[in-house]
């Protein structure tokens, strides 16, 4: 029997879902949820939980020790477009917050945003659409509710007050 690095079979997998995208117009189904939960625990100290729970993916380490976490993820293809959604996020589940993986047309990470539990429910609570009632949003909506944790080049944003308004 092989055994691989993880981290080998996540590169692997991003080249193979970025050609399949590429030559097929398509995404490879399921692909992007992996990638971004791989990256996630990774860039953010995260522990993924094995076996799989119900309502959240992972639960941090370090300063984030603890708290349980639902991982979405989105890739941007083309960053002219908006209206971009995320996956349903299971409200009637237990968690502590929402992280979102932004990843770029080759499914490498670009930037990670954190919202907290309260904001998102009670965003969706005023929200008068049914889909924000099931916990559907946008990514621009989840941006203005979050915080940026991580981004490409700089790594880890801590402590400092971040103005999602600033370049609006």
């Amino acid at each position: 029997m092989e055994y691989y690095s993880v981290d080998k079979l996540i590169a692997e997998t991003r080249r193979l879902a970025a050609a399949y995208r590429r030559t097929t117009g398509r995404p490879l189904a399921g692909v992007g949820a992996e990638i971004c939960q791989h990256d996630a625990a990774r860039l953010l100290d995260l522990e993924l939980c094995q076996p799989p729970v119900i309502g959240y993916d992972a639960v941090g380490r370090g300063g984030r020790a603890g708290k349980r976490v639902q991982i979405k993820g989105r890739a941007i293809f083309d960053e002219g477009k908006g209206g971009h959604r995320i996956g349903q996020l299971r409200t009637d589940q237990e968690w502590d917050s929402v992280v979102l993986v932004l990843m770029d047309e080759n499914f490498e990470p670009f930037e990670i945003y954190e919202a907290e539990r309260a904001a998102i429910l009670d965003d969706l609570d005023r929200s008068e659409s049914r889909r924000s009632k099931r916990g559907a949003m946008s990514v621009a909506r989840f941006r203005n509710l979050g915080r940026l944790v991580w981004e490409r080049g700089a790594g880890v944003v801590e402590g400092e007050v971040w103005d999602n308004q600033a370049n609006a």
